[in-house]
């Protein structure tokens, strides 16, 4: 079976992650090969967290899950695409529905998505 190859980012593969339906870009994250196997097993996305140094289950916290719909490899093998199915509506920790949720326009970063829900109050 095609595998990400963890060994060329040093355990760590880039995800992407999209929702299946409208193809809207949510958010990037990372697996190592635990969280891969998670993710097989449970048909919900699980990531690796750099900064807690652990597993993370998306949604854990939040009610905010991803299920996976779809799995893409790129042709290096070392590039996961998600496509999933965003229960709750938002992706993102800070309460937008995705990450990529500012743009440049006119040399100015803008607001551009839709807040979800309130930071301070999901994760008191």
């Amino acid at each position: 079976m095609i595998k990400p190859n963890f060994a060329k980012g040093d355990g760590l593969v880039p995800v992407i992650v999209q929702d299946a339906e409208t193809k809207e870009v949510l958010m990037m994250a990372y697996i190592n090969e635990a969280a891969w196997e998670k993710t097989l097993a449970t048909g919900k996305a699980t990531y690796w967290s750099r900064s807690r140094k652990s597993l993370w289950l998306k949604g854990e916290t939040s009610g905010h899950v991803q299920l996976v719909k779809d799995i893409f490899i790129d042709c290096d093998d070392d590039t996961v695409l998600l496509m999933v199915k965003q229960l709750g509506d938002a992706a993102c920790h800070t309460g937008y529905r995705s990450c990529f949720y500012r743009k440049i326009k006119d040399g100015d970063w803008i607001v551009v998505g839709e807040k979800i829900f309130d930071p301070e109050e999901v994760y008191k």
